[in-house]
Order: structure tokens, then sequence, then C-alpha cells
């Protein structure tokens, strides 16, 4: 191949001849120059579009972080609505464990000095090395803590409320359980048993004991029950019956004026009636019989049982 060169000056000509290796470094060069140029262009173009791209992944970064705030947020709020939950169950458990064991200190008459539910216990210790190099409690392990916590006090309210339903039951019974003396004041003037009747002289069988005292004076319930006799009784005179259940039943007769209703409940201690002379009587007394199951028995075993 020939090329021919004109110059602008002299306008003479000049003729350059390549050969076959000539024109084929010519030809890499050519494409060596445009590869560059097609480069060149690429990358102006990519340095023109860069800033948008990153822009756009920025925005999808802020976005999933976003997202992420807002999960860790409600798993917060979450956690701490169920910690508020607990919380407030806990509590309403320690109010009733208290109320419980003010009740019970009461029935069990125990001394505030040494169960003192209004205050909290004591409690201390030296401070020790490991408890300086422990690891602080993570919510997980608060939250376990917490939930171990409720069982053991949810444990602990019912125990206290079978314990005060025991006492409760001891104490109804105490209550029903006929024991102590029909009067305040009085001294013993017949016994159970039998003995010379004070009217014919004769051995006969006294069912109560003779309680003495002044006219007027008070005769009361030796145990909580019902009134089932209220009035007048052939020998008795007076008559005060009272059924306190379980098979138990108290009389108390020659009374002065009867001051109960049949259908009367009474507790222990409950006035019935005022000591007279009323029936079959030699003065101012109360003749108190105790009747278990049917059958009288000796009042002077429940009079001391109160002692």
């Amino acid at each position: 191949m020939s090329v021919i060169l004109v110059t602008s000056r002299s306008g003479r000509t000049k003729k350059i001849h390549f050969g076959s290796v000539q024109m084929t470094l010519l030809g890499v060069a050519f494409c060596f120059i445009i590869a560059g140029a097609v480069y060149l262009g690429m990358q102006n173009g990519q340095s023109k579009t860069r800033p948008l791209a990153m822009v756009s992944v920025m925005q999808k970064e802020l976005e999933h972080q976003n997202h992420e705030l807002n999960s860790v947020t409600l798993a917060a709020e979450e956690n701490m609505n169920a910690l508020a939950v607990r919380l407030g169950q806990m509590q309403a458990h320690v109010i009733r464990l208290d109320a419980l064991g003010e009740r019970l200190i009461e029935k069990a008459k125990l001394s505030r000095g040494e169960f003192d539910f209004r205050s909290s216990p004591g409690q201390g210790g030296p401070s020790s090395s490991d408890s300086n190099r422990g690891e602080a409690m993570t919510i997980p392990d608060f939250i376990r803590a917490m939930g171990e916590l409720d069982q053991q006090i949810e444990h602990r309210s019912l125990q206290l409320g079978v314990l005060e339903t025991m006492l409760m039951n001891r104490e109804l019974q105490d209550e029903v359980y006929p024991a102590g003396r029909p009067v305040r004041r009085g001294w013993v003037s017949s016994y159970y048993g039998f003995r010379t009747d004070p009217f014919n002289g004769r051995i006969a069988h006294h069912d109560g004991i003779d309680i003495a005292g002044k006219e007027g004076s008070e005769i009361i319930a030796v145990a909580a029950g019902v009134v089932t006799w209220a009035g007048r009784r052939y020998g008795y005179g007076n008559l005060v019956e009272v059924n306190h259940g379980n098979g138990y039943v108290t009389r108390y007769a020659h009374n002065k004026d009867v001051l109960v209703n049949v259908g009367t409940t009474v507790k222990k201690g409950h006035v019935l009636a005022q000591m007279g002379s009323s029936g079959r009587s030699t003065g101012p007394h109360v003749h108190f019989e105790v009747i278990k199951n049917g059958r009288v028995v000796d009042p002077m075993k429940y009079i001391r049982a109160s002692r």
C-alpha cells in the first residue's frame, strides 16, 4: 500500500509505501486509539451517573435502618408492657399476702413485733468479692426471675389461704364448742350427779350444775348457736335452750327474764337472760345443762375447758 503526501508550502508530492507489517502495526495502533476513546467516554459517563447511584443506595440503607429501629422499638415497648403487667400481678399478690398475714396474726394471736407485714424483713451480710465481679442481669434473665418470683408468691398465697381456712374452721369450732361459765360472777351450789333432792330429801340424779348468784345478773351463752327454746318449761321455770350443732345443746334454767327468742342466732358471751328463781328453785341461781348427742353430760368438763 502506498500513500502520497502533498506539502502545502512547496506543493511537492511524496510517496510513502507501507508493507504488510507496517499495515498490521498501523491497524493495531488504530484499534488502541479507538478503544481508548471509548474507555474515556465510558469513564466520563460513569462519573456523571455515580453520585445518583450512591444516593439511591444510601436511601435504601436508611430505609432498612429505619425499619430495624422501628422493630427494636416495638419489641422494647412489648417487653415493657409485659413487665408492667407482670409487675401489676405481683403487686396484687403481695397486697393479698399482706392482708392474709394481718388476718392470720389476729386469728393466731401472734406478736406483731415478730411478724410485721407492714414493713420489709431485715436482710444483710458482708460484701463478697464475687458479688463485685458479678455480671449485670440481662432483660431475659430479669423477666425469667420475675416469673419465678410470681409463681412463688402465688404458691405462698395459696398456702396462706389454706392456713387461713384451717384457722377459721378451728375458730368456728371453738365458738360452737361449749366452754366456760354461763355467768360472769357466781359460785357452784350443786354439782352434776346424784344428790339429795332439796325439796323431798330423796336421792335423785341432778342433770346439770347450779351456779348461785345475785338476782338479775346476766346469764350468757357458753358457745355460739341458735336458740331453740325461750320460755316456760315444767320444772325449769323460764328456760333458754341453745343448739350449737355437732350434737351439742345447752340449757339455762330458772331465769327471771328471758332476753332472746326462738330462732335468735347468738355468739359466745351473748346475754340470754337474767338470773332468777323461777320454776322448781330455792333461790336465785342458774341451772346449767350440757347435752351431747341427746344425752346429758357433766358440765364441769366444759366449764374447765376455757381455763
